[in-house]
């Protein structure tokens, strides 16, 4: 059966955060809002999108807007409120990917369980993750945090600000990625290593030989994946060539979905290859986008593989073969540890295991 993923619009996303915020009282000193420009600095969206979130506060009674000196905060009505617990949901992107769905499930655990999440996104820029993390040290009824680490294949200069957060006995819990210095903490990993295994087996049992892959560098998620791949090459006896390898990070991401520049800068790796293995869908369909205008025949020609079975891999023509979590979920997995650790029970990091959905790319 097909999954059909649920994808709140943005402007719900942000009025659902600062709908928690306000209810949680972060806004007490001024009894204000931030500017709409702030808003639209922080959320990463626009002055349209900023004010539909706006109008679902004021119909929930939560703000007044008055011309000429912002939104301002009602008084709540409930004091039943003030006795959920306050957990910060830190994620490189919020409205995009394969995030709809993990921001789902950590909401719905967590309202079960009597807490309220407070939403932000990094872009994946560790400027962004200090002023986040600065932000979260000021709060006073913070209970846990919630993270995805921010260009975890890199050198991280916040460490000092999670170690903070630790000694104010403030539990993480980190999803997708962690990082080596912060080995206290719980984390819900992908198996990132066992995919890259899976997706070559897979196409040596279907008659490739030669296997290119794309991987993303500034994030460990690649690194991981690429150690699955080049470790079942080898063991398999298979070619290996650096030269058949794409690496990129977070700021070539925009070009190789933007313009056709970053996706010609790949094929050069393909040369004779019959199969490529891609970070994760979105480049996988983009780049199928590009053979199949150039002529290419998928899977024909070449056979594409991805990970994380998302969206951009049932939209795509054709469809693509990808490793799905299945029943896992990350964030569900990550938001049911953060519960224990809140409650004082034991628990223990895990690894969110993969299993291939065959499609029409290969």
């Amino acid at each position: 059966m097909k999954e059909v993923l649920f994808m709140p619009p943005k402007y719900k996303i942000i009025a659902d955060t600062l709908k928690n915020e306000i209810i949680n009282d972060v806004y007490n000193d001024k009894m204000l809002l931030p500017t709409e420009q702030i808003l639209c600095e922080r959320f990463k969206a626009s002055r349209q999108t900023i004010r539909q979130a706006l109008s679902i506060l004021v119909s929930d009674g939560l703000i007044e807007r008055r011309q000429g000196s912002g939104s301002h905060i009602c008084g709540l009505s409930s004091s039943s409120t003030k006795s959920l617990k306050v957990i910060a949901v830190v994620t490189t992107y919020i409205s995009d990917y394969i995030f709809p769905s993990i921001l789902r499930e950590i909401e719905n655990v967590l309202s079960a369980n009597g807490c309220t999440p407070l939403l932000f996104a990094t872009q994946n820029q560790v400027s962004n993750e200090r002023k986040i993390l600065k932000n979260l040290l000021s709060l006073d009824n913070l209970d846990g945090i919630l993270v995805e680490g921010t260009k975890s294949g890199l050198p991280n200069p916040n460490i000092d600000l999670y170690k903070k957060l630790i000694k104010k006995q403030i539990p993480i819990v980190f999803l997708h990625s962690n990082y080596p210095e912060l080995s206290e903490c719980y984390s819900v990993l992908d198996d990132n290593y066992s995919g890259g295994q899976i997706l070559v087996n897979y196409l040596y049992n279907k008659g490739h030989r030669k296997i290119a892959g794309i991987f993303k560098n500034d994030d460990i998620q690649g690194h991981k994946r690429y150690a699955g791949y080049t470790d079942t090459l080898r063991d398999l006896d298979l070619v290996f060539d650096d030269n058949q390898v794409f690496w990129y990070n977070t700021e070539f991401k925009n070009k190789l979905i933007s313009d056709n520049t970053g996706i010609e800068s790949i094929i050069s790796i393909l040369n004779d290859c019959t199969a490529v293995i891609c970070y994760n869908d979105e480049i996988a369909s983009r780049l199928i986008n590009y053979l199949i205008k150039k002529g290419v025949k998928i899977p024909q020609d070449i056979s594409v593989v991805s990970f994380d079975n998302s969206h951009y891999s049932e939209l795509s023509i054709p469809r693509i073969t990808s490793l799905s979590h299945g029943i896992y979920n990350v964030g569900r997995m990550a938001s049911k540890i953060m519960i224990k650790l809140i409650n004082h029970e034991k628990t223990m990091s895990q690894l969110a295991p993969w299993t291939l959905i065959e499609k029409e790319s290969s």
